[in-house]
């Protein structure tokens, strides 16, 4: 919604974090949240494991990660890295020297968790390499894989014992003078997961990873986790994130940007809002908003574009989006452009159109960036 003014009640105070880098990208501090996904291709497939980061950096992906559970995986991560358009993180359980090789490689980041790579020579190694590479660290606690004297201590998993896992693997790294790293709480669980963020937000400055892991498939997946990441970005948490899905890394991408753009953090291309279709609408609203969905996706300018069936909420919700198009009957619709009517349109002509405009507007919407930035440039 370009043209409309921040309101107050809309605004998140975001934890204050200190900042890292996975390699070009900054996590934490006032950086933007950042959206990540995961490779699940064969890592010895280079070429198919390339092609999915690619796909996955198209749309919208700051960071991808790829596992690493042996040798030939390592030789191969060297080639991913050299081709891959974002950071790469390197993503290792227990073998230390696949951490060292990984570094060494040139992953941004390894996803690892040091009290599980053996003793403290081993983990020294794998901080020296770290280091000697400009590499940061991600520490990943998982309800699944909890230590088992936590899990002797508290019973089973729960908050306390993921905080105090967590806590155990932060000083660690901290003794060793070690502080580019972010940490993650993950669990299938929305309460453990939320409950243990906001523990652990009370005793570390370290950025967030955000995740609700083996969220499940595509729908169940996805509500689990709008409902579970979105209380915690609403609450102020969370640095970076992934969706985790069984579905395609692509959709993991989309999604986590429709969580961010749904709380105002962040938008990334069309923000399409609709509405579900009743006996009311003037046109096929669903085949329209699929069609749309699918000819917007080159548009990465964040913008709005309202299509509703009907009077009864379209020309007020026209009033808040940069396009939109309401159904008026008799085969036929009114076109809005930054909320005021402009023209009626053919329902026949109507997706064509409705393109044509929102191309129009993100071009003009750029154009008016870059003059901006070079505006602020020349002030510098």
């Amino acid at each position: 919604m370009s043209h409309n003014p921040i309101r107050p009640w809309r605004n998140i105070d975001r934890r204050k974090t200190r900042q890292i880098h996975v390699g070009n990208v900054p996590v934490g501090g006032d950086a933007p949240i950042t959206v990540q996904t995961m490779t699940n291709t064969l890592t010895t497939d280079i070429k198919g494991t390339i092609a999915q980061v690619q796909a996955c950096a198209e749309a919208g992906a700051d960071i991808v990660r790829v596992s690493v559970p042996d040798q030939a995986s390592s030789r191969a991560l060297k080639e991913i890295v050299a081709e891959s358009p974002v950071p790469i993180v390197a993503d290792i359980h227990f073998h230390y020297k696949r951490g060292i090789e990984a570094a060494e490689a040139g992953a941004a980041c390894l996803r690892i968790n040091p009290g599980n790579i053996g003793d403290e020579s081993r983990v020294k190694e794998v901080i020296q390499a770290a280091r000697d590479n400009n590499c940061s660290m991600r520490i990943g606690v998982n309800a699944g894989s909890l230590e088992k004297h936590l899990l002797d201590k508290y019973g089973e998993p729960c908050p306390d014992a993921m905080v105090e896992s967590g806590l155990d693997h932060i000083k660690i790294l901290e003794d060793n003078d070690f502080l580019n790293f972010k940490i993650s709480m993950k669990a299938s669980d929305v309460f453990m997961t939320v409950a243990a963020y906001q523990m652990l937000a009370e005793q570390t400055d370290a950025p967030f990873h955000l995740g609700i892991t083996e969220a499940g498939g595509f729908v169940g997946g996805t509500v689990k986790s709008a409902i579970g990441l979105g209380n915690l970005l609403w609450a102020g948490l969370g640095d970076t994130m992934r969706v985790s899905l069984s579905a395609d890394p692509v959709e993991e991408v989309k999604i986590g940007f429709e969580i961010l753009k749904s709380l105002g953090l962040r938008h990334r291309g069309v923000n399409i809002i609709s509405c579900p279709s009743c006996a009311r609408q003037g046109f096929d609203v669903i085949r329209t908003v699929e069609a749309l969905e699918q000819r917007l996706e080159h548009i990465k300018t964040p913008m709005s574009l309202s299509i509703i069936g009907c009077v009864v909420n379209g020309p007020g919700e026209a009033l808040m989006t940069d396009v939109g198009f309401t159904g008026g009957g008799a085969g036929s619709g009114m076109v809005y452009l930054a909320g005021k009517q402009s023209h009626k349109l053919s329902n026949d002509e109507m997706i064509e159109h409705i393109v044509e405009q929102v191309e129009k507007k993100a071009a003009e919407l750029e154009q008016t960036r870059a003059a901006e930035d070079a505006a602020s440039q020349a002030a510098e």
